[in-house]
């Protein structure tokens, strides 16, 4: 970003806010070299320059939020400061998609090893009432992504940039009239189709991310609360709540099996790594809204091997769960799947220290811990 600022031209520093030098300071310097005719021309054209910055000023604030995003922080969505500023573009930024597919990959595990349980029950009639079930989750996935975009629009204009309300491609309120659409419409699809049980699962869903960005309350500012509502509902509700869904749909009584136990605890410990690493790239902006995160408190190196040891335990406690339930898993699958992860994990964990934990390798480094997340779900489905 300095190099950036300093070889951009003077009016462009003018409008950035990481510029070094003022309007004031840059308008009032003169060529000091020339003379006669020479001077005077040089001096009209310098001035005309500078009158035109009002009109290029609010273009300009853009380019240059989309070079301070795309040179600081991509994002987990692979965001490269290069984006569309329709509308759906900016809709699809405000859903998170590297939230959404850790939505549908879940869920799809979740209701796939169920039925491959269960084949005598499978009813094919029953596939649009499931797609209705995924619709609804993505509508919450929505609403709770977006309300915290919402109220964090001052933190993100310094982390992210790049999503859309603090970019500016979504008004304020464009922004609630989406979430709360959304809330309705998930709400009514689990209302009409699910049962009480599953939409008390799913309106405890909408609550806890609620009171997770929302003020008076606002969780997120306090990291064991923040943690502790992002592993209850990546983890547990999702995972029970499909699970639960699925088996009453398909008129079987509910009932523990150990692979929704094994993938209950083990996401539920992964959302909580993906909870306290999330913020390795933000501290930035935490400090300066005073947001108290793992990251603000002791470190991005510290946080980053906290969540590296956390993943570590859960991947040796897989094995142990393999050999402990043997007669119902597939071992061999288990303990090796997680073992490649765990090099996976180690590898990437090393990278990261060798770049000095700078900015662009904590994002990387978050973005794998994703990818890990995603590939836990194909393990599910063949263990």
């Amino acid at each position: 970003m300095l190099l950036l600022t300093l070889n951009a031209p003077r009016s462009f520093q003018v409008s950035c806010p990481h510029a070094f030098r003022s309007a004031h300071t840059i308008t009032s310097q003169r060529p000091r070299s020339v003379s006669g005719l020479q001077h005077k021309v040089t001096q009209q054209q310098y001035i005309q320059q500078h009158l035109q910055l009002p009109r290029q000023q609010q273009q300009q604030r853009l380019i240059c939020s989309q070079a301070s995003a795309s040179s600081a922080y991509s994002g987990p969505d692979g965001w490269s400061g290069d984006s569309s500023s329709s509308f759906l573009s900016a809709f699809w930024r405000f859903l998170r998609p590297h939230t959404i597919r850790g939505t549908i990959l879940g869920t799809s595990a979740v209701v796939t090893k169920v039925l491959l349980n269960n084949l005598d029950a499978i009813d094919w009639g029953l596939l649009p009432r499931a797609l209705m079930g995924l619709v609804a989750l993505l509508c919450g996935n929505g609403y709770i992504v977006g309300i915290n975009q919402i109220y964090d629009v001052d933190i993100d204009a310094v982390n992210k940039p790049f999503l859309p309300v603090a970019a500016g491609d979504l008004s304020p309120g464009t922004a609630w009239v989406l979430v709360l659409g959304l809330a309705a419409a998930g709400l009514s699809i689990v209302a009409t189709n699910f049962g009480n049980l599953i939409t008390a699962l799913y309106g405890c869903g909408l609550f806890l991310g609620t009171i997770y960005s929302v003020p008076p309350l606002r969780l997120k500012r306090f990291a064991v609360p923040a943690f502790l509502i992002i592993a209850t509902v990546r983890g547990f509700l999702l995972n029970f709540g499909v699970y639960s869904a699925t088996r009453a749909a398909l008129q079987l009584p509910f009932e523990w099996s150990p692979a929704i136990l094994f993938i209950t605890c083990f996401v539920t410990m992964f959302a909580t790594v993906i909870a306290i690493t999330k913020d390795l790239p933000d501290i930035e902006g935490d400090r300066a809204n005073n947001i108290s995160t793992f990251a603000t408190r002791l470190g991005v190196k510290n946080v980053s091997l906290l969540g590296v040891g956390m993943l570590l335990m859960n991947y040796v406690m897989a094995g142990v769960f393999a050999f402990k339930y043997s007669s119902y898993f597939n071992v061999p699958v288990m303990v090796g799947a997680h073992a490649l992860l765990a090099v996976v994990l180690l590898l990437r964990t090393t990278k990261l220290a060798a770049a000095g934990y700078t900015q662009a390798a904590v994002t990387s480094f978050y973005r794998w811990i994703w990818n890990l997340f995603y590939s836990e779900y194909l393990v599910y489905v063949l263990i």
